[in-house]
């Protein structure tokens, strides 16, 4: 059950939110602890989630908890379409994790570069040139590059290095797939590279981070 902005007095009303945490728009947020003491609300979240009950602290807010019940559903690339069709940013809670490489780089309106991004997201393995992403993006090379760049804080192929790190963590979890296995999987050239750019990344092998050896 969720509410939106003062909605979550109603939830109070019928006695949901007893030794559950919440919140509401910040100037109401006193007034809910004040009716309310069995609950804890929280003035510093654009949205909480708590057991079955999720609350928004206002009406933008509540956009901002759909997108992350929509992502929880459907996954980050719906979520990320979604906020896109809406004319909205992503944003997130610093409260409430959400996937990293999947949202990150999005907080902007170009759609060419949206375009480009949710097909690096669809097709992480598939060794796409620049030419060809700049046709789905119906621009210039040149003024991809440098547009993607710009709006997202990285290049192309940094972002495209990301995407199929975030799935090569996906798919170590699996224990029957080798490092081969999981390199051919995201598009790395061989094993070799993948342990190359995975150590570059995340300062450990990960075969060690497979067995939760995480460096200090």
């Amino acid at each position: 059950m969720s509410s939106v902005c003062t909605g979550v007095f109603a939830l109070a009303q019928a006695g949901l939110l007893q030794n559950r945490c919440c919140t509401t728009h910040w100037k109401r947020t006193a007034e809910l602890q004040k009716l309310y003491p069995r609950a804890d609300v929280l003035a510093d979240r654009l949205f909480v989630e708590d057991g079955r009950i999720i609350t928004s602290a206002g009406i933008a807010a509540g956009i901002d908890m759909a997108l992350a019940l929509i992502q929880r559903h459907h996954g980050p690339l719906v979520a990320a379409k979604v906020a896109r069709e809406m004319v909205v940013y992503m944003r997130r809670d610093a409260h409430h994790p959400q996937q990293r490489i999947y949202l990150e780089c999005r907080a902007h309106l170009h759609p060419g570069v949206h375009s480009v991004q949710d097909w690096l997201t669809s097709h992480p393995a598939k060794k796409t040139r620049i030419e060809e992403l700049a046709k789905i993006a119906h621009m210039s090379t040149r003024n991809l590059t440098r547009v993607f760049r710009e709006v997202t804080g990285v290049s192309i192929q940094d972002y495209r290095t990301s995407l199929r790190l975030e799935r090569a963590s996906a798919l170590m979890r699996n224990p029957d797939l080798t490092l081969k296995a999981v390199a051919g999987e995201c598009g790395f050239a061989d094993a070799r590279q993948f342990r190359r750019v995975w150590r570059k990344a995340y300062q450990v092998a990960p075969s060690r981070m497979r067995k939760g050896l995480y460096p200090d």
